[in-house]
């Protein structure tokens, strides 16, 4: 019996034939010098069904080949890459996406149905704009604060590397450094993102990372504002290098009065002090994990207090409790070390004492007087020793 096949396997009218694909940043790569292979009616999409241009081509270096997989038209629908389908604006998945927008998904899931609407939105298509996307939800919904807080700011090039060698798993690849996969131990095959299906990644529903991203927005930090209610200064990290004050001063000009702001750029940082804590706390709720400026996504804190600062500056160290198998503080030394000498003990008589200089007679050759160190009454070199020159004791006194 033959199957019945769709208007699409005989319509030539609904393929859909471009010249460019609709990709993100990450998957088009950091090769401004790419090529391209492009395919008329290659394969078709895996969501309506409809046969359309196939674009592949590598994103860079030790990166693995990549191709479009759905159709432009499902792609402007949700306003996402034709490749990874994920949110060109945001790089999130659809789920986390419509959740944080609350948009509900009415695209019909039924072949037929599927295939009516779609034709329809061709026709309304050809009419708009094609660089808008063609979701009415998306045009009138503006940037919430989960948006702002999970957007990514870089392209994540990680994403495009090759996938793991089985060779190697196996302990079989004989390529080495020439094999084009990587050669890594795989993930753990009960990791829920090791299961991804690419049409619950366009539909929103049990998208594994979607779920992973909602978890660690449940788990974000927060800023409280400090005790103490005078400080309403804060301190703004990570700003770019070409950063002006007026242009910072633009950004958070719109959350209160400001009343002075001190540049930093050698640290790329600065200081914001607002007029009343109220302008200050509400620009540290709107610019928390959700200021992105020039690509980089700023660092939000409050500025410290100066009474506390003094207070840490002249408290003490806090008594450190004794470990215990370690000898105890050593005795004081005895007041005999404490001083070198003591008042009731001359200072001993040393030969290079200046004060020690006597004059004596002769001086160079014997002839004129001479200075020098002359030994004290009674103290002699061993070599000049009365006794052992042959000396009497009665020699020496002239009185006996």
């Amino acid at each position: 019996m033959a199957m019945s096949k769709s208007t699409n396997t005989y319509n030539r009218q609904n393929w859909e034939d471009s010249e460019f694909p609709i990709l993100c940043q990450t998957c088009l790569g950091d090769n401004p010098y790419i090529r391209m292979t492009k395919e008329k009616y290659g394969k078709e999409c895996k969501i309506c069904c409809r046969p359309f241009t196939v674009f592949r081509w590598c994103p860079g270096s030790r990166m693995r080949f990549k191709k479009t997989e759905i159709c432009q038209t499902c792609s402007k629908l949700k306003n996402v890459c034709q490749t990874c389908l994920l949110d060109l604006e945001y790089g999130l998945p659809i789920q986390v996406r419509d959740a944080a927008l609350k948009i509900q998904d009415d695209l019909p899931r039924n072949e037929v149905n599927k295939e009516y609407y779609i034709q329809n939105l061709d026709s309304q298509m050809s009419n708009m704009d094609e660089t808008q996307p063609s979701n009415s939800a998306l045009k009138s919904k503006g940037a919430s604060d989960l948006l702002l807080r999970l957007a990514r700011t870089a392209p994540y090039y990680k994403r495009n590397r090759p996938h793991v060698c089985s060779f190697w798993v196996k302990g079989e690849c004989r390529r080495g450094e020439e094999c084009p996969y990587r050669h890594e131990k795989p993930t753990d095959p009960d990791d829920p993102l090791a299961d991804q299906n690419i049409k619950d990644r366009y539909y929103g529903v049990n998208d594994p990372v979607a779920e992973k991203l909602m978890r660690r927005a449940a788990a974000m930090p927060a800023l409280p504002p400090p005790e103490d209610r005078t400080v309403t200064t804060l301190y703004i990290g990570n700003l770019p290098d070409t950063i002006t004050e007026d242009e910072l001063k633009g950004h958070f000009y719109q959350y209160g009065e400001i009343r002075c702001l001190t540049l930093v750029p050698r640290a790329q940082c600065a200081f914001v002090q607002y007029t009343t804590r109220s302008a200050a706390e509400h620009a540290a709720e709107k610019t928390f994990n959700r200021l992105v400026i020039g690509g980089k996504r700023l660092t939000i804190k409050w500025g410290k207090s100066q009474g506390r600062q003094g207070v840490s500056e002249k408290s003490e160290m806090p008594a450190l409790e004794p470990v215990p198998g370690l000898p105890g503080a050593l005795p004081p030394p005895p007041p005999a070390f404490l001083h070198p000498f003591p008042p009731q003990m001359p200072p001993p008589n040393r030969p290079n004492d200046f004060f020690n200089l006597q004059h004596y007679g002769g001086g160079v050759g014997g002839v004129g007087p001479g200075w020098g160190w002359a030994p004290p009454p009674g103290m002699h070199y061993p070599s000049q020793d009365p006794a052992r020159l042959g000396a009497h004791a009665h020699a020496n006194n002239p009185q006996t």
